[in-house]
């Protein structure tokens, strides 16, 4: 296990610190900006483009944030970083691209987007390009087909399963995928709190939430997890836990 630790440390700021994409969008340059210059951890998205080349963008299709129908994963990179992304300056950046931009100013936790039977490649292609990135980064997922392919590629990042979920059955899913040997987990703060995550908290597990978009959500998160991933306000603004 690796130590995803420096989790806790500060706010994450959910697909970048967006303004819920009035002016500034999710998942893009612009909103990665906006939370190094506020000194959040930025939670971002993968999606492998059809040249197997990983890209910044959180849907499988490009209709809600490009306005144009079509699946992300039947472009190429190059052609995504040609689309606008709500109209705005911002294109879709590559991964590379993100890094670059970032460039180990505040910590990255990057959630990878799995589709069953589609992935071949994906988990290799994230961390060939992470290779040498000097700066904190995490990688998670909801996928346990993901989770164990980027396990098998020898993955050095904290690995971490995101999920949601109050029943049995739930429960026994993710402890399924914590038997990987992951280093953290983010959960649904609203199904907090819950037999499996006390558990895994009492084990030393990281716990962060998503997503928190008000003051009874940030209070219920620092209640029952370490740790949150937010939107639609500023943190700064209010009492600190």
């Amino acid at each position: 296990m690796t130590s995803a630790a420096w989790i806790k440390d500060v706010p994450v700021a959910h697909r970048g610190y967006h303004d819920m994409n009035k002016t500034v969008w999710e998942n893009t340059l612009s909103a990665f900006s906006r939370a190094i210059d506020a000194g959040f951890a930025i939670e971002c998205d993968l999606q492998l483009a059809s040249d197997s080349v990983p890209v910044v963008f959180h849907d499988h299709t490009l209709e809600r944030l490009c306005g144009i129908a079509g699946d992300v994963r039947e472009r190429t990179s190059g052609e995504l970083g040609m689309l606008t992304v709500g109209g705005t300056a911002d294109r879709i950046p590559t991964l590379k691209q993100m890094l670059k931009h970032v460039a180990g100013r505040v910590p990255l936790v990057i959630e990878v987007k799995g589709r069953k039977n589609e992935d071949d490649g994906f988990a290799e292609a994230v961390l060939e390009v992470l290779e040498g990135y000097e700066g904190e980064v995490a990688l998670m997922s909801f996928d346990l087909h993901i989770l164990k392919d980027l396990k098998a590629a020898g993955c050095p990042y904290p690995l971490g399963l995101t999920a949601e979920g109050t029943k049995p059955e739930d429960f026994f899913k993710q402890d399924e995928a914590m038997h990987l040997g992951l280093d953290f987990i983010s959960y649904q703060y609203a199904h907090l709190p819950n037999s499996f995550i006390t558990a895994q908290r009492q084990a030393g597990i990281p716990v962060i939430t998503w997503t928190v978009r008000d003051e009874n959500a940030r209070a219920h998160t620092y209640s029952h997890a370490d740790q949150m991933t937010f939107e639609g306000f500023d943190p700064r603004e209010t009492a600190a836990p």
